[in-house]
């Protein structure tokens, strides 16, 4: 809780990956993803409950596991892979809200594939939230100037290339790209009227948080092995220093 609005921290993990199958069981670092999400929510103050909307049994065992609670599963109308975000927390918050006649007035999506997120960040994306009075606010990385809009270029079916944005053209130096930023998945942070009324998890008004460091969304087998990677030079750094 915090100055007396509840919060509802939102995992969804559906079963259905298509890019690596059951992707929300594998492992990074010994764990698999819903055990790194339990393990941070456990030291994050503000979060009063946590749930993980999911269509599969295993993926409810294994977040009840972490102590994440599975009091429901997610309807198949909302288990495709075409499926927006909206829909699912929606329906886990009301869910939610009927099994423990409750109102929670905020909800924080953590999605299990940011498995490089901190407590502090969750923390910080809840406390921006209700500082500052947003609708909403997401978690950002700053872009590399190499994948800047600017930079990318399109190929034609014959193979003709060219600028995405004809503005590339015009492009010399990195310096002359206005600095880009791009949603990493640690955390969004909405408001329940920007969920219900609004309808949407960017609101009228909504705040992004920049987070700095190595922070990987994970979609590919390439992205667990260099989590794995990242989180073992970790303990080797960590154990070194002791």
């Amino acid at each position: 809780m915090i100055g007396q609005r509840r919060v509802l921290a939102v995992i969804p993990a559906r079963g259905g990956s298509k890019g690596v199958r059951l992707k929300n069981l594998r492992e990074v670092g010994g764990r698999s993803l819903i055990a790194h999400v339990g393990e941070v929510i456990r030291t994050v103050p503000e979060i009063d409950r946590a749930v993980v909307s999911t269509d599969h049994d295993a993926i409810a065992s294994a977040a009840e596991a972490a102590g994440i609670a599975a009091p429901f599963r997610r309807p198949e109308p909302l288990s495709g892979d075409q499926i927006g975000d909206i829909d699912v927390l929606k329906h886990a918050l009301t869910a939610t809200e009927a099994i423990d006649r409750k109102r929670y007035d905020i909800v924080v999506m953590l999605q299990p594939t940011s498995p490089l997120r901190t407590a502090t960040d969750v923390s910080a994306t809840i406390r921006m939230l209700v500082d500052g009075g947003w609708d909403s606010v997401w978690t950002v990385s700053p872009t590399d100037t190499k994948a800047h809009p600017l930079k990318q270029l399109a190929l034609s079916e014959g193979g003709a290339l060219d600028y995405y944005d004809p503005r590339g053209a015009e492009i010399v130096a990195r310096q002359q790209l206005e600095p880009l930023y791009h949603r990493n998945g640690i955390a969004y942070a909405i408001t329940r009227e920007c969920l219900i009324e609004q309808r949407g998890i960017k609101g009228k008004r909504s705040g992004a948080l920049v987070t700095e460091g190595e922070h990987v969304s994970i979609d590919t087998e390439w992205d667990l092995a260099l989590v794995d990677f990242i989180l073992a030079r970790r303990s080797a750094d960590s154990s070194s220093r002791h």
